[in-house]
């Protein structure tokens, strides 16, 4: 629910006193019994809330998205199975599905992408997680800028898109492995880096583990580390400082 919007209805005489009282009692969140759904997270944070679907129940799953759906909303869920997909397409055909993501979505308000945020993988295998961070930038509104497959195994590759990325407000770097892909980048740009560690390797990679372990001890300056495999968190954090370079969080 958009308050602004609503009083401006209000006054216009589209919308009754009654009406908007109504509205106003789901303030500041929606209680579905099982869940307390939060319309009102873009008005404090600048972000809309996303949903986690993996482990949810179905009927509890649906029911959120259904909620969203009453209420005209943008929606956007991570970690969804095909399976999940497959059940909430049945009853809100609007839904979109990437697998490689795992991003389940209905965009009933358009939205102009502003700034840029540049997601950057070492490899190929990468490709999911940096999916997950590019589709939930873009939601929160910012413009992305993807660069796969620049690991420092072949560091030219990288070199070569070096100017392209340092015109981005925030660089997300996202790697496995040994997770070096962070600490070079932030070597590199004269922008914030987000490094995200997956749990692609081998053995000795610990699922992930390594990659964490090498990004938090990075020397280079610069660089903030969200946990393995959080595509999502970092692209919260993205879009908060994409959104500051753009003047729209500042007092």
């Amino acid at each position: 629910m958009d308050v602004e919007k609503l009083l401006q209805q209000v006054k216009d005489g589209k919308v009754s006193i009654r009406e908007a009282a109504q509205d106003l009692k789901k303030l500041p969140y929606e209680d579905l019994g099982y869940a307390k759904v939060d319309h009102h997270r873009r008005l404090r944070t600048g972000a809309a809330e996303v949903v986690f679907c993996q482990g949810k129940a179905d009927s509890h799953l649906c029911g959120i998205f259904e909620n969203f759906y009453e209420n005209r909303r943008n929606v956007l869920g991570t970690r969804a199975s095909a399976g999940q997909y497959e059940m909430l397409h049945k009853k809100f055909p609007e839904l979109r599905y990437d697998p490689v993501a795992r991003i389940v979505k209905a965009e009933f308000e358009e939205r102009e992408l502003q700034g840029n945020v540049a997601v950057c993988t070492a490899g190929t295998a990468d490709i999911p997680v940096a999916e997950e961070a590019a589709q939930c930038a873009e939601f929160f509104g910012a413009g992305v800028s993807r660069y796969y497959d620049v690991g420092v195994a072949g560091i030219h590759r990288l070199l070569s898109k070096r100017e392209e990325i340092c015109r981005a407000n925030c660089v997300i770097a996202i790697a496995g492995m040994e997770g070096a892909l962070g600490s070079v980048l932030a070597g590199l740009v004269d922008k914030p880096v987000i490094a995200v560690p997956t749990s692609i390797g081998y053995g000795a990679n610990f699922g992930g583990v390594s990659a964490l372990l090498s990004m938090l001890n990075s020397c280079a300056n610069g660089i903030s580390v969200v946990n393995i495999d959080n595509g999502y968190g970092a692209a919260y954090i993205a879009a908060q400082i994409n959104r500051l370079a753009l003047g729209k969080g500042g007092r």
